[in-house]
């Protein structure tokens, strides 16, 4: 296992654990849909949640919500479509659905997670 994917599965453990803290049910890690992935699906209620985890090692250039933009943006909404389109409308309980962003960082012996509700919109 590569350093990159291990500090990408320790900060997708991380957001789930920040879920479950916050009322959410994680119902599906590293979804697959076609060539697109979905980090974390997550439910609380009427309410679904896409959420698109970052990190960054020590010395990054970027930072991890900087990561977020063009290309990775237009990923996000086609994931988050296609989940709808195949998964989510049939579910006659589920009223809302959004796209969350994570960026996780670890420093010193701690996990630090901030998290932004509703951070891409199709319109936006």
């Amino acid at each position: 296992m590569s350093a990159r994917y291990a500090l990408g599965r320790r900060a997708e453990n991380a957001v789930a654990d920040y879920l479950h803290a916050h009322g959410f049910a994680v119902v599906a890690q590293n979804l697959r849909l076609g060539m697109l992935e979905i980090d974390l699906v997550a439910r609380r209620g009427p309410l679904v949640v896409m959420v698109e985890v970052r990190a960054r090692g020590d010395g990054a250039y970027e930072r991890p919500f900087a990561s977020i933009a063009g290309m990775k943006r237009t990923r996000l909404l086609r994931a988050a479509e296609r989940l709808w389109r195949r998964r989510l409308w049939k579910m006659r309980d589920v009223e809302r659905f959004r796209i969350d962003v994570a960026a996780v960082k670890f420093e010193g012996g701690k996990t630090f997670v901030e998290y932004i509700r509703g951070a891409i919109a199709a319109g936006a």
